[in-house]
């Protein structure tokens, strides 16, 4: 089993590319279904990048910014961020294909991280997940951003979001 999810949680990129484009095909978008969300999107991508402006990758077990309440930010912005995708597209099947690769490759990644993360930093992380590992009050920064390589998930809802609107435009 452990493989299996291993494997899943290595193959969430190219599964999520395969699951965005039927999601395109399938969306059915209107101008009302995609100002909501979009703004649903956008906070889950606001929540992405505060983690990200945060996160110290593979480097320390992180404990400041939202990494002081949920261990994996990132992936609650992303489901948030699937979730608006879900509402913009219009499509009941679409967002059911949203939710069933969120709740699938993003419980085999987080298990594969945990596991990672154990292994690497041992009790440090185990006090962290018991709520115990002291918060630490460093300040958000762009340039962590940046080397997190976030822009990669504000370009890919970008264009989701522009093909979207064609979408929209074109079955209007």
């Amino acid at each position: 089993m452990a493989d299996l999810t291993t494997r899943l949680a290595r193959m969430r990129v190219p599964l999520g590319f395969l699951a965005g484009v039927v999601v395109l095909v399938l969306a059915r978008p209107t101008m009302a279904t995609l100002g909501a969300g979009f703004v649903v999107a956008m906070l889950g991508e606001a929540v992405r990048v505060w983690a990200a402006g945060h996160l110290e990758k593979s480097r320390e077990v992180t404990r400041s910014g939202p990494y002081r309440w949920n261990r994996h930010p990132l992936y609650v912005g992303s489901t948030v961020m699937g979730v608006g995708i879900g509402i913009a597209a219009a499509s009941l099947t679409a967002a059911a294909l949203i939710l069933l690769y969120l709740a699938t490759t993003y419980t085999a990644a987080i298990r594969t991280e945990e596991a990672f993360l154990r292994s690497r930093f041992g009790d440090a992380y185990d006090h962290y997940c018991a709520g115990r590992g002291p918060a630490k009050d460093r300040p958000f920064d762009w340039a962590r951003v940046l080397r997190n390589k976030e822009w990669r998930s504000v370009l890919g809802s970008g264009l989701v979001f522009l093909v979207l609107v064609a979408k929209a435009y074109w079955m209007a």
